[in-house]
């Protein structure tokens, strides 16, 4: 059962580095640093967008437009780490 856990934990980190690396690419685009016309860099947009999207849709419909302000991927970090602290405190019941 442990186990599980730990691979659990490891998909939360994944997903916490995926957001990470999705937002700075999103402020290095936005400032023109990078280039979507560039393959390598358009073809990793298109990977993060195509993972987190279902992540944020449900986040966005709840939250209220706040006019070019995205703060789906803030709630869904906070998300994750929430779920990872759960697990963690929780672990220990199932050994």
């Amino acid at each position: 059962m442990l186990s599980l856990f730990q691979i659990l934990l490891l998909i939360l980190d994944i997903v916490w580095f995926f957001i990470i690396a999705h937002v700075i690419m999103s402020w290095l685009i936005n400032f023109q640093v990078l280039n979507l016309q560039q393959q390598l860099v358009g073809q990793i947009w298109y990977m993060l967008q195509r993972i987190l999207e279902p992540l944020y849709d449900p986040v966005r419909r709840i939250l209220p437009n706040m006019s070019g302000i995205d703060l789906a991927p803030l709630v869904v970090l906070i998300a994750v780490y929430a779920l990872r602290i759960i697990i963690q405190n929780n672990m220990v019941y199932f050994l």
